[in-house]
């Protein structure tokens, strides 16, 4: 996927969010457990799959039932449908009452969904609740289609699965429609799932932290005795336009999407290249696209999940991408509070920025008690720093080899 200059495209603008998340699951809620340093970590029973007794994860308490103006539903037929379709439907129907975006006189509005493994997911979750999709797999309509005809959408709607940059990648996506004309909005964003199969998955692979003593102590990005990362749940969509479009309607949008780049190192299946010249050039794109220096960045939510070969890699990534300006940007790993949210990480971190651009503040990296001297960045340990923010880079790279980098900048 190419992108134009940055001069010669319409700035695309974020005008409506929803979430959610660990943290909870408003925008607002989000941002006030960001900045407060809360976790969303507990011990919780990993199921009949788990490798251990006690697993440390991130879930979602509760998912809140769409506004019915906006998809139909009453509460009782939304909490029918699987916890798969609930957690995206969602936030995506918050996203679209925030935006107050107009659905009829053949409005173009597309959807797009970053989610991996769908149909792994849908048959696990109805084999647990005791159902037999796995052995009598139906031709059901693919959740994307499901959520387009509930929001009443009639633009095109696909799904993208680039392991954890999914939803990073349904966002870019969603702007190069806008560019080329080919909707007049688009939802995007991604979510996913806490499952046995996930964590045990993930634990064999030896990603997941082993740590058994406290659990908001476990995920801890850049500190020299992080040991894996916690698999949390959730994630976010974006209503995208184009400014003009906002404007017209009279929209007041939150961020504009100013830059996205792009990269595959495909070194391995689930290792990430210790050679950090493909994540940093993902990086160096999408402020090329945004047309940034880096030295105007003014902070960089890192996608560090806490795994030893990761966090280093990631480090030296943005130490090549942002040079002489390293030192004086601040980087932090929201995933210390929400754990890794797998497909929806990207989305959910994209929300951290936008709080921080409306905060003025830079949410910490918590756990981060030693810093590893392999990752040598203006790290945020412990507690927010009060910060003015124009500028927000996001990183997300996912397995494979899929790298991504948003940049987000305060709406002109």
């Amino acid at each position: 996927m190419t992108t134009q200059p940055h001069a010669d495209r319409e700035a695309v603008v974020i005008t409506g969010v929803g979430a959610v998340s660990p943290l909870g699951s408003t925008v607002s809620g989000i941002a006030d457990a960001l900045l407060a340093g809360v976790s969303g970590v507990r011990a919780i029973d990993p199921g009949e799959f788990g490798r251990e007794a006690k697993q440390f994860a991130a879930p979602v308490a509760e998912i809140p039932a769409p506004p019915v103006a906006v998809c139909g539903l009453e509460s009782q037929a939304f909490r029918s449908l699987g916890r798969l379709e609930q957690m995206c439907l969602s936030p995506a129907a918050h996203a679209l009452a925030d935006a107050r975006l107009p659905r009829g006189d053949g409005m173009r509005i597309g959807l797009v969904l970053g989610l991996g493994a769908e149909v792994l997911k849908t048959w696990e979750l109805d084999f647990l609740d005791g159902g037999t999709q796995v052995f009598e797999p139906r031709r059901d309509r693919s959740l994307v289609h499901r959520m387009a005809d509930r929001l009443g959408l009639r633009g095109p709607a696909v799904t993208v699965a680039a392991a954890c940059a999914s939803s990073g990648y349904a966002l870019a996506l969603a702007r190069t429609w806008l560019d080329t004309g080919w909707v007049d909005a688009c939802i995007a964003g991604g979510c996913d799932v806490i499952s046995p199969v996930g964590i045990a998955a993930f634990y064999t692979l030896r990603a997941l932290s082993r740590r058994s003593d406290d659990p908001a102590r476990a995920s801890r990005p850049f500190d020299r005795d992080r040991d894996g990362f916690v698999m949390g749940e959730g994630g976010g969509f974006f209503v995208l336009e184009r400014a003009s479009a906002a404007r017209a309607r009279g929209a007041q949008p939150r961020a504009e999407l100013a830059g996205i780049g792009m990269s595959s190192d495909a070194a391995h299946m689930v290792i990430p290249s210790t050679d950090p010249v493909h994540a940093a050039a993902a990086i160096t794109r999408a402020l090329t696209d945004a047309g940034v220096t880096p030295d105007e960045v003014d902070y960089v939510n890192a996608h560090a999940a806490g795994t030893p070969v990761g966090d280093v890699a990631e480090a030296g990534a943005i130490r090549m991408a942002l040079g002489a300006a390293t030192d004086g940007v601040p980087v932090s790993s929201t995933k210390s509070m929400s754990g890794h949210l797998v497909s929806g990480a990207a989305a959910f971190e994209a929300v951290a920025c936008l709080a921080a651009l409306e905060r003025q503040a830079v949410p910490p990296t918590l756990n981060l008690d030693s810093i590893d001297p392999q990752c040598p960045l203006d790290h945020v340990p412990h507690v927010a720093r009060a910060r003015r923010v124009r500028v927000a880079a996001s990183n997300s790279f996912g397995f494979g080899g899929s790298n991504l980098c948003l940049v987000l900048r305060q709406a002109a």
